[in-house]
């Protein structure tokens, strides 16, 4: 349910509405919303007679009593006299009925666009002028002093009863300091600009697009205006993306023939990040387009139209002179008739405030002064944020790049176009630049796996040799003559033997291998087992011709001979 505004509330709502006062004054004054004021108008113009009269007014002839009575207040329902009667007042102890009391004063009604202010005035003035006097008026210096010592209300209340009897309420002490914190509202600054320093850019609905079929489209008018002479550029788009925003300005700056060295923009999604008056987050897209053209972006203060002026009336001047009524059947179309009408309507106007015709200021004055043109134009590329996967990679347009392993889940952000994929940190500092991939490959530098990830198969025989001489010179030359004898698949052995050194000795591994290669046993199995074995090494025995156990050949053929000698007699 929605809240409920006091009754006296309602009726400050209501009497301001008929002085005349807007409803944005009321709501300022009152401190609350224009819609709820803008409600309780509407029902009070609906409703023949009000339920209830107001305050103030003559109900039967009697003032209406609060339903509590505030603090000071006569609970007997009648109104409290005041200290000193003011002027108009009966002296007979009768007080003067307001016509109207607004709230936020002590009973009193402040003449219509009055402001008290505390610089250099005297506070409580103008309602003492039309109104019951406020019963804090006799201590004004005292309540002045306090209030700008820093003390909230319901402190110089307190100091009021206790050190100047005061016999008031708490709430004319609330509202007597509420007025001495109004002050007079300043003018505001005009700032004009120098030729080619600045420019305002905007976005505002465009007329609709009528299809064939009788469909509208909603169209958004982005448009450009130089501050100094006022010079424009419009063009409709369908989005407000980035690439709309940044394709818009690089086509006013190719009308201009220049580019403007900064440019105010509202906090509009496509370019601000993060809006801040003090320290904005631009978007890195946008970023890089000024420093291509060398343009600083400068965004306003959230909610703060006002700060880009120039621009809100070229918006509300291209909505009204040249689009309002109008519909067209293409986004060409539209964009023909803006083109035709800056050149012919807008660009030949004589400005109200520069009192010069627009294009001939921009022509003799601010051209020359504007920042020439790259040679080529912003490189168009897609871009975005990315997580780094758990194998070091990150996907763009589905395909796989990679990345230093010290990124491993974070973020990065990545740039693309149709050859090349540009990995930033975010701090937009580049880490890698990759040639772009088809969809499903991968793009993996070698200085991004990291070392322990890089197996002795991948890096080679050759280094797993240099690491096996590391063992000794025996297990070399059995490394060596293992790989001769089983070529490819020798490698994985190495790595075996290599792991050896883990578990036993060096030196024993040394002795091992040395033996292996006596025997020519190439199996990493043969080495393991020699190892445990401790197996000593084979040795070569000399060949003897004559010997004492060794009988002569003729003592052979006797026998020979003998033998056949039998199995003839047999």
């Amino acid at each position: 349910m929605a809240n409920l505004l006091k009754l006296a509330m309602v009726d400050a709502i209501v009497n301001l509405h008929r002085r005349g006062w807007s409803q944005r004054r009321i709501a300022d004054e009152l401190g609350i919303r224009r819609e709820t004021v803008a409600r309780y108008i509407r029902l009070a113009e609906k409703a023949p007679k009000p339920a209830i009269a107001p305050i103030g007014s003559d109900a039967h002839g009697q003032a209406p009593k609060p339903a509590i009575a505030p603090i000071g207040s006569d609970a007997h329902g009648e109104a409290p006299k005041p200290a000193i009667a003011p002027i108009g007042s009966d002296a007979h102890g009768q007080a003067p009925k307001p016509a109207i009391a607004p709230i936020g004063s002590d009973g009193t009604a402040e003449e219509s666009g009055a402001t008290t202010a505390r610089l250099g005035s005297t506070v409580g003035t103008e309602g003492e002028r039309h109104g019951r006097r406020s019963n804090c008026a006799p201590w004004r210096t005292v309540l002045q002093e306090k209030y700008d010592r820093g003390l909230s209300a319901q402190r110089i209340y307190q100091d009021l009863v206790a050190e100047h009897g005061f016999n008031g309420s708490y709430y004319s002490v609330r509202r007597f300091v509420r007025r001495l914190e109004r002050v007079h509202e300043l003018p505001f600054r005009r700032l004009e600009r120098e030729p080619g320093d600045e420019a305002q850019v905007d976005f505002g609905t465009g007329a609709p697009i009528i299809g064939p079929n009788g469909k509208r489209k909603k169209t958004y008018v982005f448009r450009i205006v130089l501050s100094f002479s006022r010079k424009a550029y419009s063009e409709v788009v369908y989005r407000q993306t980035t690439d709309d925003f940044l394709g818009c300005l690089e086509n006013a700056f190719r009308q201009f023939g220049g580019a403007p060295r900064c440019l105010v923009l509202d906090n509009l999604r496509a370019a601000v990040s993060k809006p801040d008056w003090f320290d904005p987050e631009i978007n890195p897209k946008v970023r890089s387009f000024g420093d291509h053209y060398g343009v600083a972006f400068w965004p306003t203060r959230p909610y703060t139209p006002r700060h880009k002026g120039k621009v809100e009336k070229g918006i509300d001047y291209v909505k009204d002179n040249g689009l309002k009524g109008r519909s067209f059947a293409s986004l060409v179309e539209q964009n023909q008739f803006l083109s035709a009408w800056e050149a012919t309507v807008a660009d030949t106007r004589l400005h109200g405030t520069t009192r010069k015709q627009v294009s001939t200021l921009f022509t003799e004055v601010e051209r020359p002064t504007l920042l020439p043109l790259p040679a080529a134009p912003f490189p168009a590329f897609s871009e975005g944020r990315r997580s780094v996967h758990r194998d070091g990679h990150v996907e763009v347009a589905r395909a796989y790049y990679s990345v230093p392993p010290e990124y491993l889940t974070r973020e990065v952000w990545v740039r693309w176009d149709v050859r090349t994929v540009r990995i930033f940190n975010l701090k937009m500092e580049q880490i890698i630049v990759h040639a772009r991939q088809e969809p499903g490959r991968f793009s993996t530098q070698p200085a991004h796996i990291a070392s322990e990830k890089i197996s002795g198969v991948e890096r080679g025989a050759a280094w797993l040799l240099a690491r096996v001489r590391r063992l000794g010179s025996r297990s070399a030359e059995w490394a060596e003559a293992m790989l001769e004898a089983r070529g490819v698949e020798g490698v994985r052995v190495l790595q075996g033997l290599l792991s050896l050194a883990g578990k036993h000795p060096v030196a024993a591994i040394d002795r091992a291998c040395e033996i292996a290669s006596s025997y020519g046993a190439y199996h990493l199995r043969t080495i393991r087992a020699l190892i445990a074995r401790e197996a000593p090494k084979q040795e070569s025995l000399p060949f003897l011709s004559e010997h004492p156990m060794i009988r002569p050949l003729s003592d052979y053929s006797q026998f020979v001979h003998d033998a056949f000698q039998r199995r003839e007699v047999q």
